[in-house]
């Protein structure tokens, strides 16, 4: 059977991944040298010069408080916050804390929890605080269940295209364990911590600052954000600044 492979264009050469087990976008085959090796692309990132690092300053820490059901949440973060980190991931960071406007209740040694709209969405909370723990594919996980139009029911899908590696069974076990109560517990001190406290979401901090003209700058365009806010001069190409590569291509009179 023949497998179609995507390709990842690097300058002026086209990488394909030689292996069909390939877990990673092909954004991320040459962010390690562990996805380099398991995408078969080791000697093509190294001659691409792609592990140098291309940072010449700190990233841009952006934080989104959110919930999983909530509409105006779930906008951002599939149509600002994941493009933007595709596209500027070398120069900015991204905190995901599923809590939002929940309350949080003691309950003997746990804690039971009450979600702004219902149960399903203390139980999507609960599935993207465990994916956040357990794999650095939970990202592009969260994107693809927040994208959907069934969150909670798009899990396993979105698991077995994103990271086929994990286990749904696995994170289930945190849903429902000590561990997903404590890790959920954690979501709730961080969110009671934001100063000033929240009184919406999504809530957006930049470089653990909030403020509301950040925000409607976020919302408007996170990328122009990002790349305003990263010191560095001149800007990356990302950014509008110069090329690191030069291309030509020409057709020649025959």
């Amino acid at each position: 059977m023949n497998v179609l492979l995507p390709l990842l264009v690097v300058g002026s050469a086209c990488l394909t991944a030689s292996s069909s087990s390939c877990p990673y976008p092909p954004g991320r085959w040459c962010s390690s040298m562990e996805s380099a090796v398991q995408c078969g692309v080791l000697k093509q990132c190294l001659e691409s010069d792609l592990f140098r690092s291309r940072r010449a300053a700190d990233p841009v820490q952006v934080s989104l408080y959110y919930e999983s059901l909530c509409p105006g949440c779930r906008y951002f973060l599939t149509m600002e916050l994941f493009p933007t980190w595709l596209l500027l991931h070398d120069y900015m960071s991204v905190t995901l804390v599923p809590f939002g406007n929940a309350q949080e209740k003691p309950d003997g040694q746990k804690f039971t929890f009450e979600c702004q709209h219902g149960e399903q969405e203390c139980l999507g909370n609960m599935m993207e605080t465990c994916l956040l723990n357990m794999t650095d594919m939970a990202f592009p996980i969260i994107y693809c269940m927040e994208s959907s139009a069934d969150v909670t029911g798009s899990l396993e899908s979105c698991i077995k295209l994103k990271a086929p590696e994990l286990s749904t069974d696995k994170v289930m076990s945190c849903v429902k364990g000590d561990l997903g109560n404590q890790l959920m517990h954690q979501n709730a001190l961080k969110t009671k911590a934001l100063n000033p406290p929240h009184n919406y979401v999504p809530w957006v901090t930049i470089n653990g600052v909030h403020t509301e003209d950040l925000q409607t700058k976020a919302m408007n365009s996170l990328f122009t954000l990002v790349c305003d806010m990263y010191k560095q001069d001149p800007k990356p190409p990302e950014c509008g600044g110069p090329s690191q590569r030069h291309h030509r291509s020409y057709c020649h009179t025959q």
